[in-house]
This record gives structure tokens, sequence and C-alpha cells, in this order.
């Protein structure tokens, strides 16, 4: 028989998909790889939809801020995606790579002091 007393001990990897502090982080963690293998950086967004309404009020603010991180990268992409047949595409690329990466450093600094992001609709850093 079991124990109903008996809680299962925590394993690696517990509570990393629920509305919490660690979530945010996976979430950036994914927009970084999302840099190379852009499946990850949609993982990502998608979690963050999932859990951004379930999320304690300062963890909205992120959730909220990778959305429209992911969102503005994709537009700034499909622009530089065009203007790479003239040849000036290539530093748009290099240019969104380096503003999400930007908003990640921000995003984590933030988050690991427990502080929301001040305008999470802003669409610079």
């Amino acid at each position: 028989m079991s124990d109903p007393h008996y809680d299962a001990p925590k394993r690696f990897g517990d509570g990393w998909m629920d509305p919490s502090k660690n979530n945010v982080i996976l979430i950036y963690i994914l927009y970084l790889v999302g840099c190379v293998i852009f499946v990850a950086g949609v993982i990502g967004l998608i979690a963050a939809y999932l859990n951004r309404d379930k999320a304690e009020d300062w963890l909205k603010t992120h959730y909220t801020w990778a959305i429209r991180t992911f969102w503005i990268a994709l537009l700034f992409s499909a622009i530089s995606f065009v203007l790479t047949f003239v040849l000036i595409g290539v530093l748009g690329f290099v240019a969104t790579g380096v503003w999400v990466i930007a908003r990640v450093i921000v995003g984590l600094q933030k988050v690991n002091r427990n502080e929301p992001i001040a305008n999470p609709q802003s669409w610079l850093i």
C-alpha cells in the first residue's frame, strides 16, 4: 500500500513549465537557442502564451516582454529577408540577433532580481 502522506521526491525539471520564475528563465534560454534553431524560439513562445494569464503580476510583464520579443524579431527578420536581395538584409539579421540577445539579457537580469519589466510593451531594449 502507498502512504497517502508520502511526497515523491522532486525530480530535476519539475515545475519548469509552471508559470514561475524558472519558466521565464527557460523561455529566455529557448529564445537564445532560437537564434540558431528557430523551433526552440517557437517552443518558448508557446510556453509564454500558455503561462502568461496564470502568472503573478510581476511575471506577467516578463511573459509579455518575451512574446513581443518573438513577434518583433520575426517582423525584423522578414524585413531583413526581403532586404537581403539588395544586400542590406544581412546587416538587418545581425542587428535583429543583437537586439534579441540584448532583450533576453535584460529580461534575465530582471527576473533573477525578482523585478518586473518596467515597460513590457516597448519595442526598444
